[in-house]
């Protein structure tokens, strides 16, 4: 499968040698693109002949295998049809690319009837599915998040998120003065609202547009320490949707150098002002999915040896940056006159080629001839807008036969995409896997291997499974880096594992957490749980640990490194491994920069602001622009810088020796790339890791969408920049669950291909399966799973593949002697990670399966039986709207 990835801005020198492993990570969310390469070779007999590449969904599905039945010439039409039978190569390549589109954002304020009654008007002259993503602050509000507007002031079509924001759908406008799209809302001045804030969305991208990196804000209130009154677009920031803050706000008799937490905290007191019409524009800039595509074939020459033609339907300037390989390194070379029309020379090190236009239509095309010594063509394209095209984060590479003669291609009488590899790479990664089941079968009649030496190769086998994954899924790289071919750390265990969360919200209160935990190791063990995740255990400005400050100070709330210490080495008597809590996204000052600015570092990672990312203005950082999303209560951490990797990596590896941690629980990944958690998981080479990439699922007007295929793959795109060095938390699955269970719809729990609609249903060895945690359960209830029906969806996660975790509110309750009657059925019967389910029913009041032909389970208040014709089956566990049944 060959996919283009686009929009990435790579400097050319970057591309002087060809890489062996592919930019892993499709970034879009049109999860139904798929792609198939025709390749034309020639049989022993003579004849001509076709077939297709295989051909991958977003989900990795194989979608085509042979001919299509509906395949027509316009699979390759942009390729010359008078190409002549002398050609030597032909490939058709997909090439994807971003377009950008300018246009405007209207923001109005306009008085109404009288002077009581306003009307905000924001409206977008392109065309798209628009929704107003919107809320209020009220007077005296301290902080910055937002609440829910009254009833009476929300449009129609108005849905509730969750319980703090309003999104309003924009409706064509019937007026030639307003914007194409708008939304009007109705406000009282007398009311006690200090502010409107919003942003726009476009679901038809799942884009969201923001004013300089923040939410638009509309005062309705003045502060009585500012001296500007102008009523008009202010730039505010809240916590974004899914995202759940750590922020602690003090009271003003306990803030001193703490209150770095949001900037300086200070309170205001807040007056009604005078409100002036005013009217805005703003400025954004649209980017849509474009597909082209582009042919490249070869043909012997008598002037050169080869002449290599490039054709391609992309309209406007397109430059060809190549080279030539000399061997079979695929180095890039300088490569031997004469050049074709329109050539310069870039650096001295590759060529530069204008594609000419062709007459009459659109698109390009080009001529390139090489000499005899030429043993491959390596190109990228570069586009007018600087966008860089290459070919599954690797550089196009044309290898040139040998001889002057027609390529021939054996191929079975009956030609299917199964039987043909084309890439030499993936035929070595099935070789190993090939060669490493012949060792633990060779062994394993010798009965000399121990338990750990086939765990330790079952390990290598699932590391070359993440790489070959990584190809079928790869597309477009979003950060400039490279990737070099490197190590592969599955960190997902013996696959075998059971996770229980030793911690809530309030587990820091007696601050003595530590030593409380230890007197339930021993009860822990007997239960079945294999790793347990602790709590951050750095100092850190808010007591629950996720705020950290001196990363190597260990004296925390939850207890003493002493503790934590005696803690670690109590779980590793009794075979539990232990994960810690690393909390990597942010990190809050010790000091103030000249410009009061919370920046400046202290302790042994003693960082300036090169430290801090560049694009948040809180924080006033001289680094990079975040490689991910911001999380405004902190100082986010630059980890493009290689002094913060060097610094992180060392932590990491001192933490697995000073304390003996065996893994990392990681928090909110949504902040920084994760090809540098891969350098972090490789540098500290963790037993067992998981990433929290927290999410919105996707709904419509506050209905969950069936379909939840572009939320597990944002999840499955940044396990795979990882490079699988790291799994997930399954957030699709707790929220399928969530609906099916709470709304009586267990349809929802098989996807349209029959399988599991969360994480584990594509990727279930990295998929860490959950119905509740600290932020989601406890104290703070974000998103609290149905009351008194958490067993359905215990008796979910903990007979289905993917690890399951066990929430410590739930474990010690009332639920204790069910959970753990699940847990002995899981080992009983060895359902592991990446074992097999059959769904056999899933209607609107029952969803039942048979996992790995041991267990079959139901959930919901409707009727199933297993079908005892092939196996016979014994009811083992029965509780409130759940069966779980075992073959016997």
């Amino acid at each position: 499968m060959t996919t283009v990835p686009v929009g990435t801005h790579i400097h050319p020198s970057c591309h002087l040698e060809s890489h062996k492993i592919p930019i892993i990570s499709t970034k879009y969310k049109q999860s139904s693109l798929s792609y198939s390469k025709k390749v034309s070779c020639i049989l022993k007999n003579g004849a001509k002949t076709s077939y297709f590449r295989p051909c991958f969904d977003s989900k990795g599905t194989r979608t085509t295998v042979g001919p299509s039945a509906n395949a027509s010439t316009s699979d390759t039409a942009v390729l010359d049809t008078a190409v002549s039978d002398d050609v030597i190569f032909r490939e058709t390549y997909p090439l994807q690319r971003i377009e950008k589109v300018e246009g405007k954002i209207l923001i109005r304020l306009d008085s109404g009837k009288d002077d009581e009654n306003w009307q905000l008007t924001v409206g977008c002259n392109l065309p798209g599915k628009w929704v107003l993503h919107w809320g209020v602050n009220y007077v005296n509000d301290i902080g910055s998040e937002w609440d829910q507007p009254p009833v009476e002031m929300r449009p129609p079509d108005s849905i509730t998120i969750k319980d703090y924001a309003i999104e309003t759908p924009l409706t064509e406008s019937s007026t030639s003065t307003e914007a194409d799209y708008v939304v009007k809302i109705d406000f009282n001045t007398k009311s006690s609202i200090a502010s409107i804030n919003f942003v726009l969305k476009d679901e038809e991208t799942g884009s969201w547009y923001q004013y300089r990196g923040r939410d638009y804000k509309v005062p309705l209130v003045n502060f009585s320490n500012d001296d500007d009154n102008t009523v008009g677009i202010e730039a505010g920031f809240a916590i974004w949707p899914g995202q759940f803050s750590s922020t602690v706000f003090q009271s003003k008799d306990t803030q001193s150098e703490d209150e770095n937490i949001n900037g300086n905290l200070k309170e205001s007191v807040q007056q009604k002002i005078s409100l002036e019409s005013f009217c805005e524009e703003h400025s954004i800039v649209k980017e849509t999915l474009v597909t082209n595509s582009m042919s490249v074939y070869m043909k012997p020459s008598e002037a050169s040896n080869h002449l290599v033609h490039i054709e391609t339907d992309i309209p406007g300037d397109v430059i060809v940056h190549w080279g030539v390989c000399k061997d079979e390194s695929k180095k890039w070379e300088f490569p031997s006159e004469p050049f074709p029309v329109n050539t310069s020379i870039f650096k001295n090190k590759a060529l530069r080629t204008q594609l000419q236009q062709k007459e009459g239509e659109n698109g390009s095309f080009g001529v390139f001839p090489l000499d005899i010594e030429t043993c491959g063509f390596v190109f990228v394209l570069k586009l007018n807008d600087n966008t860089w095209i290459n070919c599954m984060g690797n550089d196009f590479y044309i290898p040139i036969p040998k001889e002057n003669t027609v390529q021939k291609v054996e191929l079975p009488s009956a030609v299917s995409a199964e039987d043909v590899e084309v890439s030499a790479y993936t035929d070595e990664i099935i070789e190993e896997i090939r060669h490493l089941l012949s060792g633990i079968s060779s062994e394993g009649k010798q009965k000399t291997k121990s338990k750990e030496a086939q765990e330790l190769i079952l390990q290598e086998i699932e590391k070359l499974a993440a790489e070959a994954y990584g190809i079928f899924r790869s597309s477009v790289i979003t950060s400039p880096e490279i990737i070099e071919e490197v190590k592969i750390r599955s960190a997902t265990g013996s696959g075998f594992e059971i996770l229980f969360q030793g911690f809530n919200w309030e587990s820091n209160k007696s601050e003595r957490w530590y030593v409380e935990l230890e007197e339930k190791v021993d009860e822990l063990a007997s239960l079945g749980f294999t790793i347990v995740w602790l709590p951050p255990p750095t100092e850190s400005i808010s007591r629950e640990g996720y705020m950290p400050r001196d990363l190597y100070n260990l004296n925390s709330k939850y207890g003493s490194i002493d503790e934590l210490k005696s803690l670690v080495k109590k779980f590793h008597k009794v075979g539990i491994r232990v994960l810690g809590d690393a909390v990597i996204n942010h990190r809050c000052a010790h000091f103030q920069n000249q410009n009061g600015i919370w920046n400046i570092y202290g302790g042994l990672l003693n960082w300036d602001d090169r430290a801090v990312v560049g694009d948040d203005p809180h924080f006033q950082g001289r680094g990079n622009k975040s490689s991910g999303d911001n999380f405004h209560a902190a100082p986010n951490i630059d980890h493009s810088q290689d002094f913060v990797r060097k610094d992180l990596c060392e932590w990491l590896r001192w933490l697995r020796k000073e304390i003996g941690y065996d893994g990392w629980r990681l928090d909110y990944v949504r902040g920084f790339w994760g090809g540098y958690v891969k350098e972090y998981m490789e540098a500290s080479e963790p037993y067992f890791s998981v990433g929290e990439y927290w999410d919105s699922l996707c709904y419509t007007y506050g209905e969950m969408d069936h379909n939840q295929d572009a939320h597990r793959q944002r999840i499955v795109d940044w396990i795979n920049d990882t490079n699988g060095t790291a799994g997930a938390f399954d957030v699709t699955t707790k929220g399928i669950l969530h609906s099916a269970i709470e709304r009586c719809e267990y349809w929802r729990l098989c996807d349209s291909n029959g399988k599991p609609p969360g994480v584990l249903g594509w990727w279930p060895s990295r998929a860490v399966t959950f119905i509740e945690n600290h932020d989601t359960g406890s104290t703070q209830g974000h998103w609290r799973f149905p009351g008194g029906k958490e067993m359905q969806g215990y008796a979910y996660i903990l007979t289905h593949p993917g690890t399951p975790s066990v929430f410590y509110d739930h474990l010690f309750s009332r639920y204790k002697n069910e959970i753990s009657a699940l847990i002995s059925l899981r080992n009983r019967n060895k359902i592991q990670c990446r074992c097999t389910v059959n769904i056999t029913k899933a209607e609107r009041d029952v969803y039942a399966a048979i996992i790995n032909d041991k267990v079959a389970m139901k959930i919901g208040p409707g009727h199933y039986e297993p079908d005892s014709g092939s196996q016979n089956w014994s009811l083992a566990l029965q509780g409130n709207d759940y069966k779980v049944w075992e073959a016997s």
